[in-house]
């Protein structure tokens, strides 16, 4: 039989990936070293509990402000009422309105403590400016009895404000979803099967390598193991983004979280806690959401910009203002509105919101994230480089085509073969075999059975001499191939295929042409790429003639044969040189270099740990027609990145003159409170379109 290296497929091992942490600077998102935020620790962000910190101060600053707002003397004239008065009665809004700047407004002051010190001024500097002017010149008023207050103002500017965070915490918190989702998958006890073959209950946590679990049905898989009895269908859509349930049998590896069919199982376990994938892909989510893209980096900067823009505006506001009508309250109720008016808050969730959307949208269709920027290149790609064995093909050999002569049929000739080749575990045996038994034959009995080094294997059927090998063993036994037989052989010559024969008492009778099997989804990836007006190209280390075969059946545009492991990124280089834009997709370690080289590595997750660890981006489910999805979920990202940074910076653009005062000649005034309740309703509808991404049909996509 000829010599052919089999292609080793590795599963998935995403628990080595604590690399690819980004240093964030303190800002408001993260919420980093912020004191005001109880329960806060560790590199992950407590949005539940600064969620739950922020709506608790919304509600009681909300209460609070029904006195203020009862006692204003502008609100009572306003709304044509009074409230009765008494001893003191004019100081219960103002005592009222200090709680509220104590109790509601004091996490901001606190949060601007980290921007301030790390000379990044941005939301958080501009609304404890807007407060601090609007409370600190009200108390002056209110002791000197000079000019108005105005403690509703900032009363509510508080209450909104409050109620902006606590929208946006609740918002990201949502979309940070996926991480609680899979974390709820791990049970928390196994049935441990015992010494005596019984079961015992124990925590997950208790579960050790090697140890044997019971698996019933409609139960969850504990931990990362390989079944050893038993036969089943699990359902892995929430870790793979597989819709169906997968059919498992002994010997096959299972995944913790994923959900027991009707089957029972008995699982050993080869990976727990930590080690498991679940806990792989939770933290490269993690590590997905965390990190920062070039639009993210760009939206921080504007935020500090504005920073410097406002104050800029609001010192040319006073300046106007007390040229125009002197030193008045008006004046700082325009400083304290342009200031309220500028808060990027807006500008601040456009990204992170959109961000955390989109990776827990791809974690939930099969596509992990480990590098956001690889997830913002993907729209610009226009080249996508393939690794052949693994990624294109499944990496073993299958019987593509047979030749028989006229006495023998395919069911004779598989069953023969299936006999012959029952007990070797060459891949181009395992390939016959697997032919054999989708045909459904049975093997026939054979008897001594032997196998001839470097040629092929022989044995005795029924009284005759059965050998099964290569064009070694024609050599060996002096055949020559004529007719049909010769016009096949030459025909797999062409097709790069590989040819076994089978000999029946000095005659061929059969032959098989084998090539390594392209998956059924390859030449789909192929052909919506060329839709999109991406050039596809294949590297790999075959040979020349089976690369152009596999070029020619699927129409890929470019060949790179016969490359050796260490200079697979060098092609990468030469395409970049060229000035394209280059994604690779493999699942090997000789394409580590190369996919840490590209543009945008894929790796497919079958793939070795290694071409995990050098990719921005892993498709759990090993279909290359995963990568269609990258490019839609990275346009579509892209698409609402810049939505709401044009909507969060046009509102800044058209509000900020309007605080100034500019329309006052005509009689239009935008006091504190409006231009607050203007910044959180431009907060609401940037979190409102980041959402729209959920409607994303990323299998659509795929199928296109």
């Amino acid at each position: 039989m000829t010599e052919h290296a089999a292609h080793t497929s590795h599963r998935p091992s995403a628990h080595d990936s604590d690399a690819h942490q980004d240093d964030h600077q303190d800002d408001h998102h993260n919420h980093e070293d912020h004191s005001a935020h109880e329960g806060h620790g560790g590199h992950g962000v407590d949005h539940r509990g600064h969620e739950i910190m922020f709506r608790n101060r919304f509600w009681v600053s909300l209460l609070l402000t029904i006195p203020v707002l009862l006692f204003s003397p502008m609100i009572q004239e306003w709304f044509g009422f009074s409230m009765p008065s008494f001893t003191g009665s004019e100081y219960i809004g103002p005592i009222f309105a200090i709680i509220i700047f104590i109790y509601g407004g004091l996490p901001f002051l606190q949060m601007s403590v980290p921007e301030v010190k790390n000379r990044n001024p941005g939301m958080m500097t501009l609304i404890s400016l807007a407060i601090s002017v609007s409370f600190i010149y009200s108390l002056f008023a209110l002791a000197t009895g000079t000019g108005k207050s105005f403690f509703w103002e900032m009363a509510t500017l508080i209450d909104v404000m409050l109620l902006g965070h606590w929208i946006e915490m609740r918002s990201v918190r949502q979309a940070s979803g996926a991480l609680n989702e899979l974390a709820k998958l791990m049970p928390d006890t196994a049935e441990r099967v015992t010494d005596d073959g019984g079961t015992e209950e124990v925590q997950v946590t208790e579960l050790s390598q090697g140890d044997v679990v019971l698996v019933r049905p409609g139960a969850s898989v504990p931990a990362d193991g390989d079944i050893i009895s038993g036969q089943s269908s699990l359902d892995e859509a929430m870790i793979t983004g597989e819709s169906k349930p997968v059919a498992k049998g002994e010997d096959d590896h299972v995944i913790g979280g994923t959900i027991n069919g009707d089957g029972s199982l008995r699982v050993k376990i080869t990976a727990t806690g930590d080690e498991t994938s679940l806990a792989g892909i939770m933290r490269l989510v993690e590590e997905a959401q965390n990190s920062k893209t070039q639009t993210q980096m760009l939206a921080d900067r504007a935020a500090s910009w504005l920073f410097y823009i406002a104050l800029s505006v609001a010192i040319l506001t006073a300046i106007a203002w007390i040229i125009a009508v002197g030193f008045e309250i008006d004046v700082i109720e325009r400083v304290a509105t342009v200031l309220v008016i500028a808060c990027p808050h807006a500008l601040g969730l456009a990204i992170p919101l959109v961000i955390a959307i989109s990776t827990s949208k791809g974690a939930n269709n099969g596509i992990l994230v480990r590098d956001r920027a690889a997830l913002e290149n993907a729209r610009n790609i226009d080249t996508v480089v393939f690794d052949k064995t693994g990624t294109l093909t499944e990496g073993r050999f299958g019987v593509s085509a047979m030749q028989l002569t006229d006495d023998w049929d395919e069911q004779r000739a598989l069953s023969l073969a299936l006999a012959v080749e029952g007990d070797s575990e060459h891949p181009i045996a395992r390939g016959i075999r697997e032919k054999a038994e989708e045909a459904g034959v049975k093997p026939v009995e054979i008897s001594d059975f032997e196998a001839i080094k470097g040629r092929g294997i022989q044995a005795t059927y029924d009284g005759q001499t059965v050998y099964v090998g290569g064009p070694g063993l024609l050599d060996m036994l002096d055949i020559q191939l004529n007719g049909a037989m010769d016009d096949f052989r030459q025909q797999a010559n062409d097709d790069a295929q590989t040819v076994v024969y089978m000999i029946v008492e000095g005659a061929v009778v059969a032959a098989f042409a084998l090539a390594d099997v392209i998956r059924e989804e390859s030449q789909q990836v192929v052909d919506r790429l060329h839709e999109m007006g991406i050039e596809v190209a294949m590297l790999t280390g075959d040979s020349q003639q089976v690369a152009e075969a596999v070029a020619r059946k699927l129409g890929i545009d470019t060949v790179f044969a016969e490359v050796l492991p260490e200079n697979k990124d060098q092609k990468i280089s030469e395409l970049q040189k060229g000035g394209k834009q280059v994604a690779m997709v493999g699942d090997g370690v000789n394409d580590a270099p190369a996919l840490t080289r590209a543009d945008v590595g894929i790796a497919i997750g079958s793939g070795t740990d290694v071409a995990i660890e050098s990719a921005g981006i892993i498709l759990v489910q090993s279909n290359p027609l995963d990568v269609l999805k990258i490019f839609e979920l990275s346009r579509a990202t892209y698409r609402k990145m810049i939505q709401n940074l044009i909507w969060a910076t046009a509102y800044n653009v058209i509000a900020l003159p309007l605080a100034a005062g500019v329309l006052a000649p005509v009689g239009f005034i935008l006091s504190p409170a409006v231009g607050a309740a203007f910044m959180s309703l431009s907060t609401i509808v940037v979190a409102i379109n980041a959402q729209l991404l959920r409607n994303l049909d990323l299998e659509e996509a795929a199928i296109a």
